[in-house]
C-alpha cells in the first residue's frame, strides 16, 4: 500500500492534463460500468473508511501507527518470499524469508521493522505480479466493488494472495476479523494524503485509474518498466529531426 500511495500521488499529479483529455482507452473497455462501481466505492469510503481513517490518524500516536503497519506488512513477507522464488529470484526470496524471521523474532512479532533499520531492501511480490512476469496477459482494467482497482489478471490472483496471507491462519475468528478491520483502516489512513490530488483532478476516475496502472507496471518490472518505442521516436523527431 505504501508503494501504491506514492504512485497515486505521482499519477494524480502527472495525469491531470493529457490523460484527462482522453477519457476512453483501449485498456478500459468497461469504463461505463467501472465508473459506476468507482462512484459506489467513493460513496462507501466517504461514509465509512475515510472518517475512520481520519479518527485513527488523529487519535493513534505515530509510533503506534508505524508498529501496526509493520505488523501487517510482516504477515505478507512469506508470500512475497514464495513469489520471488516463483519469479526466478532466489536471492530476493531468501532475503524476504530472512526479513520475516528477523522481524518476527527480534522485531517483536513484526511490530518493529528491524530489517529497515539495518537497511535491508523490501522485495514485495504477489501472485498477481508473478502471473504477469510469467507472461500472462493483463486483460482489461476492472474496478471491483469495495476491493477497488485491478486488471483482470490481477483480480484472478486475489484468492491466492488472500489464502497465503498469514493472518488467515489465526484461528480465533473474532480477533481475526477485528484485525482485518484495523488493517483496512491502517491502509486507508496512508492514502489520506492522496485525497487532495483526486479532489483537484478534472476527472478523479481517470487519475485514479492511471495511477493504479502506472504502479502496477512499476511493480511488475521491479521499478524499471520498459520505455515505449514512441518515446524514442519522439526524441528522434524533436531533437534530431531539424539537423537532417
Amino acid at each position: 500500500m505504501v508503494g501504491f500511495t506514492a504512485a497515486l500521488l505521482a499519477g494524480c499529479a502527472g495525469s491531470q492534463t493529457a490523460v484527462e483529455e482522453s477519457p476512453t482507452t483501449e485498456y478500459d473497455p468497461w469504463e461505463s460500468m467501472n465508473r459506476k462501481v468507482y462512484n459506489f466505492n467513493v460513496a462507501v469510503d466517504k461514509a465509512t473508511l475515510k472518517p475512520a481513517a481520519k479518527a485513527y490518524n488523529a487519535v493513534m500516536p505515530r509510533f503506534a501507527r508505524r508498529g501496526i503497519t509493520n505488523f501487517f506488512d510482516n504477515l505478507t513477507t512469506p508470500r512475497s518470499s514464495l513469489n520471488n522464488f516463483l519469479q526466478g529470484k532466489p536471492k530476493r526470496g531468501l532475503k524476504e524469508f530472512g526479513r520475516f524471521l528477523v522481524n518476527s523474532t527480534m522485531g517483536v512479532g513484526g511490530l518493529i521493522n528491524i530489517t529497515d533499520i539495518d537497511g535491508w531492501n523490501r522485495y514485495d511480490e504477489t501472485f498477481a505480479q508473478t502471473f504477469a512476469v510469467w507472461g500472462l496477459p493483463e486483460g482489461p482494467y476492472l474496478m471491483l466493488p469495495i476491493i477497488g482497482p485491478h486488471s483482470v489478471l490481477d483480480a484472478t490472483a486475489l484468492p491466492l494472495d488472500y489464502y497465503t496471507d498469514l493472518q488467515r491462519s489465526y484461528k480465533n475468528t473474532s480477533v481475526r476479523d477485528k484485525l482485518y478491520v484495523l488493517r483496512l483502516i491502517d491502509a486507508r489512513h496512508r492514502l489520506l494524503t492522496a485525497d487532495k490530488f483526486l479532489d483537484d483532478s478534472k476527472d478523479p476516475y481517470i487519475a485514479f485509474r492511471e495511477a493504479y496502472l502506472q504502479n502496477r507496471e512499476y511493480d511488475i518490472y521491479d521499478g524499471d518498466p520498459p520505455v515505449e518505442d514512441d518515446y524514442y521516436e519522439f526524441f528522434d523527431e524533436e531533437e534530431f529531426g531539424a539537423a537532417e
